[in-house]
């Protein structure tokens, strides 16, 4: 699978945020702080949040050769040593531990045309991962004060808050995602908690792609500058 530009969007955004929650007057350092990503693809997050934070990070991934190549990707990448790649279906799946953050970008296209190629039905649809089962599988894996993130199609939106209240998970962050600013949404990038407590409204926020003139927007070239070679 290609590297797309609104996971790379959604990495950027996911460090950012970690980053900007994180209060160095604790005691606590990143390097004490563990990550889960779920169906880590080739390890795209996972090497971009690692670019950003000193967190231990597991990246599981069910398909051997995707498994393979996110395993040579980490390897070579200055940040091998903070990330370990783990051969595992994400529905079994239950560390010895509980883990601080989760992030995934979960199939997308449930109940809709597949492809003829089976490697891009298994990253695309959710016949071997449902979004149901990603958000037991975060249930079962994420610390009680743990935060988790999901990049998710925009019409699966008004499903949200049913299928969050069903784990009771708290939504907290929302932001919806254009190609451009003249197109509709077509992504939403979500953070949610396993704090039970956790209160007041979800913090709504947008941002498109590009900006005027087919060129990057502000806020994405702010997000990204750090990881693509010329912003």
């Amino acid at each position: 699978m290609k590297v797309t530009t609104d996971a790379c969007l959604f990495g950027a955004w996911v460090a950012a945020d970690i980053s900007n929650s994180f209060n160095p007057a604790t005691k606590n350092t990143f390097a004490d702080r563990r990550l889960l990503d779920i169906g880590s693809g080739t390890g795209l997050l996972s090497l971009m949040i690692a670019q950003k934070t000193a967190m231990r990070i597991d990246a599981i991934e069910l398909d051997d050769a995707t498994y393979q190549q996110a395993t040579e990707n980490c390897l070579s990448s200055p940040w091998s040593q903070q990330i370990k790649v783990l051969h595992a279906d994400a529905r079994k799946f239950v560390a010895p531990h509980l883990y601080d953050v989760i992030v995934s970008n979960p199939p997308f296209y449930e109940q809709e045309l597949k492809s003829a190629e089976a490697k891009r039905n298994i990253a695309h649809h959710s016949e071997e991962l449902s979004l149901d089962e990603v958000l037991s599988s975060i249930k079962n894996n994420l610390h009680p004060d743990g935060s988790f993130y999901l990049l998710l199609p925009f019409k699966r939106a008004s499903q949200l808050r049913s299928l969050f209240e069903q784990q009771e998970f708290t939504l907290e962050k929302l932001v919806f995602v254009r190609q451009s600013v003249t197109h509709d949404y077509f992504r939403i990038m979500i953070k949610g908690n396993n704090s039970k407590s956790s209160v007041g409204e979800t913090d709504i926020d947008e941002i498109a792609i590009k900006g005027a003139g087919d060129q990057y927007s502000h806020e994405f070239t702010a997000l990204l500058k750090d990881y693509y070679l010329y912003l």
